[in-house]
């Protein structure tokens, strides 16, 4: 009987043992852990970025929309100035095709004429509207100038936002490059461009 016992004792004391060395193979589990929760990180900074562009894009397309319609009213409205204001539509309708991507802003130059060509629009279009006789009581006329004013006081908002995330996604890129390489699936990985220097903490 005694040895009955002593076999399961020292039969229960091995499996005891062996759960135990079992517990020293986690370290590679420690390692993907930490290039997984890198990938989040890289992805997530990516979807901030991108959110953040499409919003100040969008707010943009509102902008041109809006410049849009002002002219139309205009056009129907002034019919002495129709070819003043056709000259304004090609300008307007060039301004889609001198916006900047996100590579493209990379070249100052690009931001500048975009810039300089959005302003004068707007600046024009809107002296054309406030000078109208009707300007005082058409309120479709008011509304469509305060939506163009609206949207372009916006947009220095939505850059200094779009930088803030982009340079916190080129910090991170700097830091983990050595890792992010290897966890690639053909992403450049180059630092991208801001509309200006602004200070990450």
């Amino acid at each position: 009987m005694r040895t009955i016992f002593l076999s399961l004792f020292i039969s229960s004391c091995g499996m005891v043992v062996m759960s135990c060395g079992e517990k020293k193979t986690e370290g590679p589990e420690t390692t993907f852990t930490r290039i997984d929760s890198l990938t989040d990180s890289y992805l997530a900074l990516q979807d901030s970025m991108l959110q953040s562009w499409n919003m100040m894009i969008n707010d943009d397309n509102q902008k041109v929309s809006a410049m849009h319609n002002l002219l139309h009213e205009l056009i129907v409205s002034t019919p002495d100035k129709r070819e003043q204001l056709k000259e304004y539509e090609e300008r307007l309708n060039q301004l889609s095709r001198l916006r900047y991507t996100q590579k493209s802003m990379g070249n100052a130059d690009v931001v500048e004429e975009y810039d300089f060509a959005s302003t004068s629009l707007i600046t024009e279009l809107i002296s054309m509207a406030e000078t109208k006789a009707e300007f005082t009581y058409n309120t479709t006329l008011q509304k469509l100038v305060d939506d163009i004013r609206m949207a372009d006081q916006r947009v220095n908002n939505y850059r200094a936002e779009y930088d803030l995330i982009t340079a916190r996604y080129n910090t991170f890129l700097d830091k983990n490059r050595a890792d992010l390489k290897e966890i690639n699936h053909g992403d450049s990985l180059e630092l991208k461009p801001l509309f200006q220097m602004v200070s990450v903490e």
